[in-house]
């Protein structure tokens, strides 16, 4: 094999993962695939990194909407994890490329550029960048703290709509550019001493190519800062976020843009080839969409997992006239949308254990019942909801559902339709149905799942089984170029086909679904 290899890494909330991938060079429709996983390494940053005293990767406060991290906590993982690599790998590398969280922002002095580009081999990361960090702690997306800012930068922008119509999303508690905000209210002198802002995949960038790096624009659109039309910094969030940060913003990047070589630090001390490309970092989000192989608008990404997240790519900019949902800069340079339907798995298994049920259980429920539950529905906001934003949980139910154990089986169907179609009419700003969708999770080994959801929003539904899609999106991502993210580098599992028959009855209750959702919500 004269493959070459590249390496994805993602920063993550509880731990840092580096992913191989083993590119053997184009097909013969002159296309580069992606060979397969050649190495897979992760650092847990409670039980690897005690040091920091981290609790899920953060530290612990007090006050629980402070969400922070050490930034030498993801430097010494760094380094642990070219150590756990090994020189022979990392004498194959060719190219390299980091996802972060999205939302994590870290501040530095003056001279840090100098001193990226001076690190010697002879100590570690931490130890010599921890000089230069101006804040000791970086927030992260677990901060809600920021509350008062959103409504700050939205006042000064026009509202929330026009707050989304100019960076993609309404202002949120866990973005950058209100935790910017926050920073500069409440620790002037620290921000005063600030010279650069980085977000967590830049940051680490900067590290990897001994030099300041940019932000691309997808990790850029999870700010509030970024014009998302332009895809260039917005002079007016910039005035409405904090005086001066126009000065501490490195310049904005499109996906795929190669930084430069890698550091002398990393080819001296754990062996890479000196030539080895370092491409621009971006968020956990748009990497994830990579690593599940969506390309081209009309392919969308749905993870079933704790929340169900619904990323679509888009043909052109549209924006959620409730600023509920987001718009991003997907790799592709496509617009891509994201919902997060907090009530996820945690609706699904709220119904099973309501009824004493198992999986197998929960799923012969589902095939009991037919499409459109005799027009039994409900509403599952078992918890607060993101989308649409629900403060106070309650758990709807209508058409004749009952919670009662004589109708299991019918309340079973009702969440997951009502999820479904929940999906489904909350994404119609979006202006781009889905023409084939992707499901990874933990409920897309659920065939009966999937088959509602096929029949719901009318486009076949396939799941793949990605593991650590972020990581592994960075890592294609790495190549610098398209590269095509299909099977063997995920394993193919259940899809299904929509039902034309199932698929009229769901259009038939999309509106009573609409109306309850209006009432409901408020």
């Amino acid at each position: 094999m004269n493959g070459a290899f590249y390496v994805g890494i993602d920063v993550g909330t509880q731990s840092l993962t580096a992913i191989l991938v083993e590119a053997p060079g184009p097909d013969g429709d002159g296309e580069d695939r992606a060979e397969g996983i050649a190495s897979r390494v992760g650092v847990h940053y409670d039980t690897e990194l005690p040091q920091y005293g981290t609790v899920n990767g953060q530290l612990p406060n007090e006050d629980p909407a402070i969400g922070r991290v050490p930034p030498c906590m993801w430097l010494e993982a760094l380094d642990l994890a070219f150590e756990k690599l090994g020189s022979g790998a990392c004498r194959e590398i060719s190219g390299v490329s980091v996802s972060g969280q999205q939302h994590g922002s870290v501040y530095l002095r003056p001279g840090a550029e100098a001193l990226f580009q001076s690190l010697t081999p002879k100590q570690s990361l931490a130890e010599q960048i921890e000089p230069v960090l101006s804040r000791a702690e970086a927030p992260i997306w677990t901060d809600s703290s920021t509350t008062r800012e959103c409504e700050e930068i939205r006042g000064e922008l026009g509202g929330a709509t026009a707050t989304a119509e100019l960076t993609g999303s309404d202002t949120f508690e866990r973005f950058t550019g209100p935790q910017i905000r926050r920073f500069a209210r409440t620790e002037p002198e620290a921000w005063a001493r600030t010279a650069h802002v980085c977000l967590v995949s830049s940051f680490v960038t900067s590290v990897l190519a001994g030099r300041l790096a940019p932000i691309d624009h997808g990790d850029g659109s999870g700010m509030n800062l970024l014009d998302i039309r332009r895809r260039e910094w917005s002079e007016a969030a910039m005035a409405a976020t904090a005086a001066g940060l126009g000065q501490r913003l490195p310049p904005t990047c499109a996906p795929w843009t190669v930084v430069g070589p890698v550091a002398p630090y990393f080819a001296s001390r754990y062996g890479l080839p000196a030539s080895a490309q370092v491409v621009a970092g971006s968020g956990d989000n748009p990497c994830s969409l990579v690593g599940a192989g969506a390309r081209e608008p009309g392919e969308a990404v749905l993870s079933l997992g704790t929340s169900d997240t619904y990323f679509g790519l888009l043909r052109e900019v549209a924006v959620d006239p409730e600023a509920n949902g987001h718009v991003f800069i997907a790799p592709s340079g496509h617009p891509m949308s994201l919902i997060c339907f907090r009530n996820g798995s945690l609706a699904r298994e709220a119904v099973r254990d309501r009824y004493g049920l198992d999986w197998p259980g929960f799923d012969a429920a589902l095939r009991a019942t037919p499409p459109g539950n005799h027009g039994m529905m409900m509403l599952p906001w078992f918890e607060p909801e993101i989308v649409p934003r629900v403060a106070t949980p309650h758990v709807h139910r209508l058409g004749g559902l009952r919670d009662e154990p004589e109708q299991a089986a019918r309340n079973c169907r009702a969440v997951v339709e009502g999820q479904f179609l929940s999906m489904r009419l909350n994404s119609e700003w979006m202006a781009t149905r889905p023409e084939r969708l992707v499901a990874t999770g933990g409920g897309s080994r659920n065939r009966e799942l999937l088959q509602i959801a096929a029949d719901v929003l009318a486009c076949r539904v396939e799941s793949l089984a990605v593991t650590d899609g972020a990581a592994l999106g960075a890592a294609l991502r790495a190549t610098g170029r398209r590269m095509s993210p299909l099977p063997p580098v995920g394993d193919a599992g259940p899809s299904a086909e929509p039902r034309p028959e199932a698929t009229a009855i769901y259009d038939a209750m999309l509106p009573r679904y609409a109306e309850a959702q209006r009432l409901a919500a408020g």
